[in-house]
């Protein structure tokens, strides 16, 4: 149903009525018979408390996790001090930092089991209705350059595991090739030590120090 957010004025699609059921479940039902409030309730479905206002839930949205070997969580910040040095990390402890701080952003996020999965560290999913989308995540702390062939090998982890992006994370910066990569790629995003200050500041209110700072680049 679309209608206009009062809020912004912009045209909307509020979801009223959400629910999930698998194949086998949604076969079994008889549509023309059922009657529709026990129908949806045996469904375990989420339904507007003020569908005449249009008041919307949020929709459920759930994502297939068992292409990556999932790890379980590590509490980093909890053992940061005030202002922490990146580097000072270990790549683990980083990879887990990385995936604390999507979840400040607001992405449900898991760390996958080294070397397991062609590169990827953790993985983030999008549940906004609009821009809901699987991202997979690699995060890499390193003082130098982040090679291009790390950037390009990205794109094939996203088409592998049917991304929605592709997130590349590092403590150093990237090169121009790297950047005109992923801008003609369209799926990735590429976050260096400059971003990460900036992001962990705003979601999470970390003064962290990333690695060296980039060399300054010759005018083309």
């Amino acid at each position: 149903m679309a209608t206009i957010d009062r809020a912004t004025g912009r045209n909307v699609h509020p979801c009223l009525i959400t629910l999930q059921a698998d194949r086998a479940e949604f076969g079994e039902l008889v549509l023309t018979q059922v009657d529709p409030r026990a129908c949806l309730k045996r469904l375990r479905s989420l339904i507007s408390p003020n569908p005449y206002e249009l008041e919307p839930v949020r929709p459920l949205v759930t994502f297939d996790l068992s292409k990556f070997r999932l790890m379980d969580s590590l509490d980093v910040v909890a053992g940061l001090d005030s202002r922490p040095v990146l580097m000072d990390l270990t790549p683990t402890e980083f990879e887990h930092l990385i995936r604390q701080l999507f979840e400040a952003i607001g992405l449900d996020s898991v760390n996958t089991q080294p070397s397991k999965d062609e590169g990827v560290d953790a993985v983030a999913m999008n549940t906004d209705p609009v821009m809901k989308g699987l991202c997979v995540i690699q995060a890499k702390r390193t003082k130098n350059v982040v090679p291009f062939e790390t950037v390009s090998a990205l794109a094939g982890v996203v088409e592998h595991k049917r991304a929605a992006k592709g997130i590349l994370v590092t403590t150093s910066w990237f090169g121009r090739a790297s950047e005109a990569f992923a801008n003609e790629h369209g799926r990735l995003e590429l976050l260096d030590g400059a971003n990460l200050v900036h992001l962990f500041k705003k979601h999470m209110d970390l003064d962290v120090i990333p690695g060296p700072t980039p060399p300054k680049r010759r005018p083309r």
